[in-house]
């Protein structure tokens, strides 16, 4: 399959593209069906005369190129500019295809805008992009080609540009920057589609498994909603969120924090702070990818917390001087799991108390631990445990992690020797 993407430098074409070289160099196996022999780059620096050849070997079609700023000339309006980026184009790749008496299945991407509805009434974007639609819809009618055409609201992930027309790409820019920004309404409601979310369903469209849907208008539903269709007209991603410009700001700004407070915030699977963590990421300035830990040191040798949550506790590390024994301490409701990565060392533990059928300590559990073949060890509560190091010459180095954070209120934590 030979696939032709337009606006493959722009921010969902460079996304779109990278999957699909990862698909097509065997990195990705996810999409078995997929079978891609050659991907085929056009933009706005491309040679004119290669659309026609791409053209001509097409498989498939993804049209993301457009404009969403114009500059405008003397001569040109902005108007002008949206209908010549958006619907010229578009005119003239479909003019080519059939050119080329090629019927192969084209993807448009439009936008919400185009539903010319409440806030985007009277949108000069917005009617180049329902034009572009309507060219599309009559293409398909014309030649008989499948036709996608997709209306997407506010995107955001990697790779998109800030200060052009994504806010949250903006707002990620300048929090981990350090830059000032404005938050005119913090209550401005946006929904918002991630680019990882976007390209599986372009992949999907490959497969023949694109999601159909309608845009009713019928006073129930304002022309911007999608509403599932098997044999809809159009297409649309079905996972996106909701979230206001108040909530993105706050959820940056905890993040910004992160390397000072060690907390990670909940990001619960498929969440939209989850998603959004991974964008802000992407923004961040050399200097900010690497931040220092704080080391707590003695003769025994470091303790350090690593990150913080509030419903999943914490994972430290321990590094541990020759010879030395750490713990001997035992808890009422933490439980840790001791992962010794470096070193060769024993932990012991033992349970509180005597065990009334003897009248004597209970038992000692000992477990010998090495690097070099890595096992979790867990430190039961109402155990006593302690670990240590059983080299001379050699520092112990053991990831731990606990079920809750350590709070000098109420460490729960009471000393008495494993022995």
């Amino acid at each position: 399959m030979n696939i032709l993407v337009t606006g493959a430098k722009g921010f969902v074409g460079r996304n779109l593209v990278e999957n699909l070289k990862n698909i097509k160099e065997g990195k990705d196996r996810t999409h078995p069906g997929i079978k891609l022999e050659d991907i085929m780059e056009y933009d706005i620096n491309s040679e004119e005369e290669k659309l026609f050849e791409y053209c001509q070997r097409s498989d498939f079609v993804f049209h993301l190129a457009g404009v969403n700023r114009p500059k405008e000339t003397e001569m040109q309006t902005q108007a002008n500019a949206y209908m010549d980026g958006n619907f010229g184009f578009s005119s003239t790749l479909l003019e080519l295809l059939k050119k080329c008496g090629n019927a192969c299945p084209v993807m448009l991407a439009s936008s919400i805008q185009a539903a010319l509805t409440g806030r985007f009434s009277g949108s000069e974007y917005g009617k180049s992009k329902l034009a572009g639609e309507e060219v599309f819809f009559q293409y398909g009618r014309e030649t008989g080609a499948r036709v996608l055409v997709y209306r997407f609201p506010n995107l955001f992930g990697k790779w998109c540009r800030p200060n052009y027309n994504s806010a949250v790409a903006t707002f990620c820019h300048a929090v981990a920057n350090n830059l000032e920004y404005t938050v005119n309404d913090r209550t401005t409601e946006l929904e918002l589609l991630y680019i990882d979310d976007l390209v599986q369903e372009m992949l999907a469209a490959l497969e023949g498994k694109e999601h159909r849907c309608e845009y009713p208008g019928d006073g129930k539903c304002d022309g911007t909603k999608p509403v599932s269709s098997l044999k809809g007209r159009y297409c649309y991603v079905p996972v996106t969120h909701k979230a206001a410009l108040g909530e993105v700001v706050d959820l940056l700004t905890e993040f910004k924090n992160m390397s000072e407070t060690l907390m990670i915030p909940e990001i619960p699977h498929g969440s939209f702070a989850k998603k959004l963590f991974s964008t802000y990421l992407s923004y961040l300035p050399e200097t900010a990818v690497s931040y220092p830990i704080t080391m707590n040191a003695d003769e025994r040798g470091v303790f350090a917390e690593l990150v913080k949550t509030d419903n999943c506790g914490q994972v430290s590390i321990n590094i541990a001087n020759p010879g030395n024994v750490r713990g001997q301490h035992w808890h009422n409701s933490k439980w840790e799991i001791f992962i010794v990565v470096s070193g060769h060392g024993l932990i012991q533990q033992r349970k509180i108390g005597t065990d009334p059928s003897t009248g004597r300590p209970y038992p000692v559990l000992s477990f010998e631990v090495r690097g070099e073949e890595m096992k979790a060890v867990q430190m039961l509560p109402g155990y006593t445990h302690n670990i240590m190091n059983l080299s001379e010459t050699e520092k112990l180095v053991t990831v731990m992690w606990a079920n809750e954070q350590f709070s000098s209120q109420a460490p729960d934590t009471f000393y008495e020797e494993v022995k």
